[in-house]
């Protein structure tokens, strides 16, 4: 089997992948919704089916307490490494569903770029992987590297039950290398390759003043609004400068070296379209520090939503009995979420006043996670994306987060190569979610020489 032969045989079926992965698409498995329960056991079992389709062998759900975990591997390269492809086939929530200018399970390409729920968050990537596994068995009759598959369901509500499978199932996840493509790409027309992402401690707060909500006019200036008292907990967590005030919070952040700021300031990073294409007035963030450090090496703390009174059309007059925010903190190595937690908490208990009750929810954590972009499973990598795409790899860090690379790191002991191909503007987590479709079929052939050039490591 050559790479030439199975790069034909992609390109020869790139509107049967586009149709395929209409199909695909169009499985509303939205983890965060109950309602959707059925349509994620359903997008698990049509994964699965998809995984035999394609040639994979011993391909099963795993049943977790959770939503199934859809694994398959081939196994019959002697001698050559082994990937263990991690991916996810659950999906972020669709609203607001009004800004949707196409349905957003009904896939729709405009412009070269196909737009749905998934398309690039995660089902797009995986699928790619599918697709280079079936070209080089349908060409070839085998691969050129051992390989093993789980998709999971959950990970849009934080892996819950993840990092227990891994644990469970540590043999049968042997190998020697992680292949995740779950991140973009640095820029259109610029592929590269993520050696780093930020870690998440993630909370909610709930601030209660009164049993019920009260007239404003009978009560107002009797009791404190939680309402008021919840702006004024939040606006103490970071200095005009955007440095974050909690105490303890940059004891453990690895600097940023000298030779990294260095090699992020030759990146080709324009920061005048990055803030015209978000029509921000002004970037802002921690003082002494570029955009793309800021985004890649230092952590953060960010307000993801408030909840508070009446916010109907009209007036109503109230003094609400509670306020709720839930609130992030990326974190960078060498961080600990959960003691950033602990840290977040008392100090939120220490700037609120006593006229209130103040709970904080721990909802969900992931590690922080960094490579060495000189390991050869890496540079193998970059040498598949410059196949693939034509020229060669930057080298970049991520500022979002996938929990589950540590665990990978921790508990099997792997490396692992993030060999992403969306695009910073592909609207993952928003409406509108799209996929370049030269980068799917591009990062399809990636994917196969990815396979070849692990293989070649020997094993």
């Amino acid at each position: 089997m050559t790479l030439d032969a199975v790069t034909d045989f992609i390109h020869a079926n790139r509107d049967r992948y586009v149709r395929e992965l209409t199909e695909y698409l169009a499985i509303p498995s939205i983890s965060a919704l109950p309602d959707h329960a059925a349509d994620v056991a359903r997008c698990a079992e049509w994964t699965a089916a998809e995984l035999k389709r394609v040639g994979l062998e011993n391909v099963r759900l795993i049943e977790t307490p959770g939503n199934p975990v859809v694994y398959g591997d081939w196994l019959h390269a002697e001698g050559a490494p082994t990937i263990l492809f991690y991916g996810h086939y659950d999906v972020q929530p669709v609203d607001p569903v009004g800004q949707w200018e196409s349905p957003p399970f009904e896939a729709t390409v405009r412009q070269g770029e196909i737009y749905a729920r998934g398309a690039a968050d995660d089902k797009g990537q995986i699928f790619m992987h599918f697709k280079a596994v079936e070209a080089c068995l349908r060409e070839g009759g085998r691969l050129p590297v051992n390989i093993r598959l789980i998709l999971e369901g959950e990970e849009e509500v934080g892996s819950t039950h993840l990092d227990g499978f891994v644990r469970e199932h540590e043999d049968e996840l042997a190998a020697d290398v992680v292949v995740i493509s779950d991140t973009p790409m640095f820029d259109r027309g610029v592929p590269s390759i993520c050696y780093g992402l930020r870690g998440l401690t993630y909370c909610q707060i709930d601030v209660r003043g009164t049993a019920s909500d009260l007239h404003s006019g009978s009560f107002g200036g009797a009791v404190a609004n939680p309402a008021f008292v919840l702006a004024q907990l939040l606006a103490q967590m970071k200095d005009r400068g955007g440095r974050v005030k909690i105490p303890g919070f940059y004891d453990d952040v690895r600097p940023l070296s000298d030779a990294e700021r260095a090699e992020f300031a030759k990146l080709p990073f324009d920061e005048r379209r990055y803030r015209s294409e978000l029509e921000a007035p002004k970037l802002f963030g921690e003082t002494g520090f570029t955009t793309l450090e800021r985004l890649w090496g230092r952590p953060t703390f960010e307000v993801n939503g408030v909840l508070a009174g009446f916010t109907g059309e009209g007036a109503k007059t109230v003094i609400p009995a509670t306020a709720m925010a839930k609130v992030s903190m990326r974190l960078v190595p060498d961080q600990d979420p959960a003691k950033i937690g602990e840290l977040f908490e008392a100090y939120a208990r220490k700037v609120a006043p006593k006229t209130v009750d103040v709970t904080v929810t721990r909802m969900h954590t992931g590690k922080p996670w960094m490579t060495d972009f000189d390991n050869p499973f890496v540079r193998a990598a970059g040498r598949a994306m410059e196949t693939g795409f034509g020229q060669a790899p930057v080298f970049n860090r991520e500022g979002g987060s996938i929990p589950v690379v540590a665990t990978f790191q921790e508990v099997l002991g792997l490396p692992a190569v993030l060999f992403g191909v969306g695009l910073p503007d592909e609207n993952a987590h928003a409406p509108n979610e799209k996929l370049d479709l030269g980068n799917f079929h591009n990062g399809i052939v990636a994917s196969a020489a990815l396979y070849r050039e692990i293989g070649a490591l020997g094993g």
